[in-house]
């Protein structure tokens, strides 16, 4: 008989940001947990000490972070206790992550289930360290703080200031080479390539890294420097250096980057494309080049 015939049902998901979304999403991993091991034994014990051993979200992603965060000197068992604080006593913390779950699997169709993000995308994983990191930077607790951004940096390939404020909804996809600033604020539902660069401009010790609209969508690449406003809804073409503002619902593209429609007058799209993950479509209005 099929494997898919022994699949475990799963009730439907609850509206995103409502009460028990947290409760049915852990569910919903433990089922996806329990017919992986039913469906490949090989993982068995790794899903169980990873996922099914565990009695919450906190729990589980605290104990995959502290296997993948720790070193010989920078042991996994005191980062436990330390993801799990953070994690147990900020419902702030919590609602991001479960936010951030549900952004990779509904943007990337190569995202088959929520417990392959949660074990497997390491932009999920460097998002949620990071949040533990800027949690630490705000207690005033900076070397500890830096010393995560190090090992984050170190393993995932993902460096991220622990200073930096990033919201909730957010897919760093692929993720290998991104690199976020000091000064830099990325908003909500906001998604991020490979490669991508929120770079400062000068070296004192001010205000000098973008600042990242909701809904934004910054293709694998791009390079954006200094103190600027990416606009709500703003779509930013891969490879693209952007130096200035760039408005709300346009795209950017190019380098330098240069906004489709023209500057007086520059083309608005109405879909959000941080969460359609749509690349390309203004290519026939920005040039003419085919092959």
């Amino acid at each position: 008989m099929p494997a898919e015939e022994f699949r475990h049902p799963s009730p439907p998901p609850p509206p995103p940001g409502s009460e028990g979304e947290e409760r049915w999403l852990w569910a919903q991993i433990k089922t996806e947990a329990r017919n992986d091991a039913e469906a490949e034994p090989a993982l068995a014990s790794y899903l169980y000490s990873t996922i099914l051993s565990h009695s919450s979200l906190e729990r589980s992603l605290s104990f995959h972070l502290g296997n993948k965060l720790c070193s010989s000197t920078l042991l996994s068992t005191l980062l436990y206790d330390l993801f799990l604080n953070i994690f147990s006593t900020d419902d702030t913390l919590r609602s991001a992550t479960v936010a951030d779950l549900r952004a990779a699997r509904i943007r990337d169709p190569a995202c088959t289930s929520f417990s392959h993000c949660l074990l497997n995308y390491k932009g999920f994983l460097a998002c949620q360290a990071h949040r533990v990191a800027h949690k630490l930077w705000t207690q005033s607790r900076k070397p500890l703080a830096l010393a995560l951004q190090s090992r984050i940096s170190d393993v995932f390939a993902v460096d991220i200031h622990p200073a930096a404020t990033i919201g909730k909804g957010i897919l760093f996809d692929h993720a290998t080479g991104v690199v976020v600033g000091e000064t830099a604020v990325i908003g909500n539902n906001v998604s991020i390539l490979h490669h991508v660069t929120l770079g400062g401009t000068g070296k004192f010790g001010c205000d000098r890294h973008p600042k990242i609209g909701d809904g934004v969508l910054i293709g694998a690449g791009a390079t954006i420097l200094g103190n600027i406003n990416i606009g709500e809804g703003a779509k930013i073409g891969a490879g693209s250096v952007v130096l200035i503002d760039v408005p709300p619902r346009t795209t950017a593209v190019g380098n330098p980057a240069r906004l489709v429609g023209g500057k007086e007058q520059p083309t608005k799209h109405a879909e959000v494309p941080g969460e359609s993950m749509d690349h390309t479509s203004f290519i026939t209005e920005w040039c003419d080049y085919s092959i």
